[in-house]
Parts: C-alpha cells; structure tokens; sequence
C-alpha cells in the first residue's frame, strides 16, 4: 500500500496518510481519518478539563465540593463518594438505540441523562481537596494530572515527588522550585529539563550537577557557575552575590537564562534511545512517529504524553500498558482495544465511551459508568444481544452520520463532535497548546465560556510586595494580592491570589521571593519554556569547526566552537531529522551524532 495525501475536513490542508497508518487501521477495523493529525489532537484536547476547577453543590449528598464542571452546566454532577456509592443506578440513564436519529444525537442525550463524576481524583488522597487527575498525593495544593506526591503545591504533571512549588513535569524530587522537565533533582530553583542534580540554580540540560548556577549542558559538574569552574569558596561568593531572594535580582536572572538557553547547544530530538521515532521528549521508543512526552513505547504514532505505550496511535496521556488504542484520551492501567474514548480507564474492547472507569470491558456509547460490561449507551445487554446490535450500530453510524454547525461530518471512525464537549475550548488543555481567541474559537465551531466576573478586594497591588522574602512578614497571609496580569492575558489570569502558611514557609526557607503573578499566569509562563507539539524538517546546524550562525537577518547571530571533531570532519554535516525547534528559532539544533561528540 502506499502514501495517501488527503484534505483535512476541518482545517483543509493536506495531510498524509503513510502505509503504516493504513495497516494499523486495518488491523483495528477502523476507516482512515478525515482530520489531519493536528486537527485530531485539538480534537481530542477540547474534551480534557484538567486546570479549571469550580466551587458546586453535589447533586446528590448536596455537600460542598470542588468540580470541573461549572456551576450553571447543565449536567447532573456527583461528589466522588456519591458517584462509586450505592444510592442510584448508573444505568438508569440508559435508553434503547434509536435507529432514525445519529448517534451523537443520541448520545448528546445520553450524556445530559448521565451523572457526572465531580473530580478525575483516586480515593487515597490525603488533605488533597483541591486538584484533578490526581492520586496517592498527601498534603498537596491545586495540583493537577499529578500522582503520589507530598506537599506539593501549584504543580502539573508532577509525580513522586515532594516539596515542589510551582513545578512542571517533574518526576522523583524534592525541594525543587519554578522548574520544568527535572528528574530525581533536589534543592534546584529556575531549572529545565535537568537530572539528577541538587544545590544549584538556573540550570539548563545539566546531568548529575550538584552546586551550580546558571548553566547548560554539563555532565557530573559542581561548583560551576556560568560555565566556568570555580573552587568552592569562589563559587559561594558569586551564590551570595547573586541575592536570589530579591526579585528585582532574580528577574535580572531570569533574563539571563533565557538568553543561555537561546545559545546553548540543542539537540534535534530530546531523550534517548528513540528508535526510528520522531517528536521530542523520547525515552526508550521504537518505530514511534509525531510523539512527544513517550517513555517505553513501540510501534505507536501522534501520542502526547505516554508510558508503556504499544500500537497505540492518537492518544494523549495514556499510562502504563496502554496496547491497540486509537483516538483516545486518559487510557491506561491497564486498558486494550480502547477507540474513540475518553479515560477508558482500566478496561478493553471500549468504543465511543466517555469515563468508562474500572473495569469496563465489551462497552459501545457508553458515559461516565464503572465495571459494567456489554453495556450499549448505558443500558445492559447479554453477551450474545450486544455481539449483534453493535455491528448494526456501527454501519448504521455509517448510512446516517453527524453533521455539526459547521457542516462537517461524523461518521463512525471519527472522534466525538467538539460540540459535544461538555467544556468550553478556554476551559481544557487545548488552549494550553493551541490558544485562540473568543472570536477564533466561536469561528471555528467551538464554545467559550467567558470568565466569571471577579470582585475580589485588593488589598495589596504586586507593586507593592517586598522585594526581598526577608522582609515580609506573616500579615501577608491575610492580603489579597493583585495578579501582575490584571486579567489582560490570555492565561486564564485569576486576577488575585492568596499566599497560604505553607507556600510563606516554603518560601522562605528556599530564599524565593514572592510572586506577583498568579498560580495560573505563572503556569502559562512554565508551559511557554517548552517547545511546541509540533515537528520542521531541518538539517544539522554543525558546519565543522564554527557551526550553527543563526538569525543573521534578525541581528542575533550566534557562533558555536565545536570542542572535538566529529564524523564530517570540517564539512557542514550532511544529517537532516525533525524537530521540534521551528527553522525561525535563534538557537543551535545539532542531529544527535553531533551533539553527543559535544556534550555527552
């Protein structure tokens, strides 16, 4: 079979679809897209609320509680205990499958029928009241898509760890601070994509460095401080110069960093043994195409955050032995045959359901139910009365599909409709990776939630804050503090926030000063350090002895001294891959070969 160039039904571009593609959707049973890949994961993305919580009412118990779902949505919605609890039927929802209307009709329906599950939350959480997509976390505050951690506050996609503020994707450390793609490090501050590392400050792609400040790609370094090695007492002189609990002094910093990072050496891909795989952020991957975030995955292609991931294609956070999935959102634990789901948690053989949790197994249209099995839009069947209506519904969904508002349709072998979302396009990670506009958003057949009118009271502007954490005291506890971004950013700004006891007592033995923006601003400021989810075709930036001048029309041009000689000896290297650095971008991409000769 051979490549397929196609017309995306939502964007209108061409895409490609390679023989791979076309045998694993043989394999599967599944027609070939009509959305490029892009277009499938903003899909996908609108139906996944991870940051934006609200204060509700049970539906239920009636008891206070935290949800994703906004007050005024029209959905039932249930406290965890009353949802997994034995005072209603999750399957008094269900209903006969209607053959004169379309599925999504149908299941739009089912979906206002259903309880909703308040919180993506596991039953071991520990003074953890405020989060999402969170488990086995103690003591943890507004921390979301974040599993087994203690005193963890302002955190994503942080796991294992404890005592990190204002975290990104960390994984197995402590005492860490305002830093991103950091593994088994400690005691660091204002760092990215570092392993194994402690003592240090404003390190960039630095492996086994303990004590050092401001800089990038070193190996089993200390006492290093831009660079440049220094004996123990000169580098505490330059620390204590450096004032890193003045804000004034550590925006100065910050400045700094982002230029070495800018001209620092980068590498196409990051990770390490990615076989035959594209994307970035790849660990122990083979035969793995467009992924970003992936650790031991095989044969796989368009998954955004994954582990243990086997012929799985298009799929965003799906966990360990997650096998023969498509169009999927939340799989895992373990969960096989999964198609066109959202959090087909723990099950197999699930298609078209939304939070099908623990245990679901032979499920087809089904939404928010746990352990059930041959369940068609909620309503129970016997094995033998599933295995023939199933295939009557699938070419049915064929003979009578989905048309949205914006006349493109669904027919089976395509992703729910985004308007049958039951978020709003600025309420889920899409707007993370892909922001727009209201008006861009309204445009292109998505909703908007405008945000709630605050009133909250200043009581102290950031201007105003001290600019060194030395001198506030704990009256600051009691203030309402201004964000910096007066709500006039597109970061879902909060406009205000609160410094509580254990964040002041963080900072202050940490030497942090306060922030001025909030939680969420600043979140929006992490999620700009990484690169984006998205692949340039480019050739190795080394050109023998001085390689990679770069942005020479924009005047920041930069030279890179290569250290060692490499295979092309002082010839330009021949290697071209993609990455995730777009060809416009100031820094130095070197192919792997490359910058192994450089820096590992």
């Amino acid at each position: 079979m051979q490549s397929e160039s196609r017309i995306c039904q939502n964007c209108e571009q061409s895409f490609v679809i390679d023989p791979d593609d076309f045998a694993f959707y043989e394999k599967i049973q599944v027609p070939s897209p009509t959305w490029c890949p892009e277009c499938r994961t903003i899909r996908r993305f609108t139906f996944r609320n991870e940051r934006t919580i609200y204060r509700r009412t049970c539906d239920l118990c009636k008891k206070a509680m935290v949800s994703v779902y906004h007050p005024s949505s029209p959905f039932t919605v249930y406290c965890y205990e009353c949802f997994y609890g034995d005072k209603w039927d999750q399957l008094s929802s269900g209903r006969d499958y209607d053959f004169s209307k379309s599925f999504f009709e149908q299941y739009r329906e089912l979906a206002l029928r259903a309880p909703k599950l308040g919180l993506q939350v596991s039953n071991d959480l520990v003074n953890t009241e405020y989060g999402n997509h969170i488990g086995g976390d103690k003591n943890c505050y507004l921390v979301f898509a974040s599993v087994n951690n203690e005193d963890c506050m302002y955190c994503t996609y942080v796991s294992y760890s404890r005592n990190v503020v204002d975290g990104l994707r960390i994984f197995k450390s402590e005492a860490c601070f305002d830093s991103v793609d950091c593994e088994n490090c400690s005691n660091i501050k204002y760092s990215q994509q570092c392993q194994n590392s402690l003592d240090s400050s404003f390190l960039y792609n630095c492996r086994g460095c303990s004590n050092c400040f401001m800089c990038s790609n070193l190996v089993g370094k200390s006492y290093c401080a831009r660079n440049k090695q220094y004996s123990k007492e000169e580098y505490q002189k330059i620390i204590g110069a450096a004032t890193l609990g003045s804000r004034a002094s550590v925006s100065a910093l910050i400045g700094e960093f982002i230029k070495l990072k800018q001209y620092s050496l980068q590498r196409s891909i990051e990770g390490f043994n990615h076989v035959n795989s594209s994307g970035n952020n790849l660990r122990n991957t083979k035969n793995c195409k467009v992924c970003f975030d992936l650790s031991e995955g095989e044969d796989s292609g368009y998954v955004v955050y994954g582990n243990d991931v086997k012929d799985t294609m298009d799929a965003y956070a799906v966990y360990p032995k997650t096998e023969l999935c498509y169009e999927t959102v939340g799989s895992g634990a373990p969960s096989y045959n999964a198609k066109f789901s959202y959090l087909p948690w723990a099950g197999s053989d699930l298609t078209y359901c939304i939070n099908a949790f623990s245990g679901c197994h032979d499920c087809f249209g089904c939404n928010h139910v746990h352990n059930v099995r041959y369940c068609v839009m909620n309503k129970q069947y016997s094995k033998e009365e599933y295995e023939a209506l199933v295939p009557k519904i699938i070419e049915h969904m064929k003979t009578m599909p989905y048309s949205d508002k914006k006349g493109r349709i669904y027919s089976y072998g395509e992703f729910f409709p985004p308007e049958l979302s039951p978020f709003a396009y600025n309420e889920t990670i899409v707007q993370e990776h892909f922001p727009l506009s209201k008006e861009e958003t309204i445009a292109g057949g998505y909703a908007w939630r405008d945000p709630d009118t605050k009133s909250y009271q200043i009581t102290k502007k950031p201007e105003d804050l001290p600019d060194d954490i030395q001198s506030v005291d704990d009256s600051i506890l009691n203030e309402t503090i201004g964000c910096a971004h007066k709500g006039e950013c597109h970061h879902q700004c909060a406009t205000a926030f609160k410094v509580i006891k254990d964040e002041l007592t963080f900072y202050r033995r940490m030497d942090i000063p306060l922030p001025q923006l909030c939680q969420n601003c600043r979140h929006y400021e992490r999620l700009a350090m990484r690169n984006p989810l998205k692949l340039w075709h480019r050739t190795c930036a080394c050109s023998g002895k001085e390689s990679g001048i770069r942005n020479q029309n924009s005047g920041n041009e930069h030279v890179y001294q290569n250290t060692t000689t490499h295979f092309h000896g002082e010839k330009p290297c021949p290697n071209e891959f993609e990455t995730s650095y777009a060809p416009d971008r100031p820094e130095i991409v070197y192919c792997e070969q490359c910058y192994q000769a450089e820096v590992v």
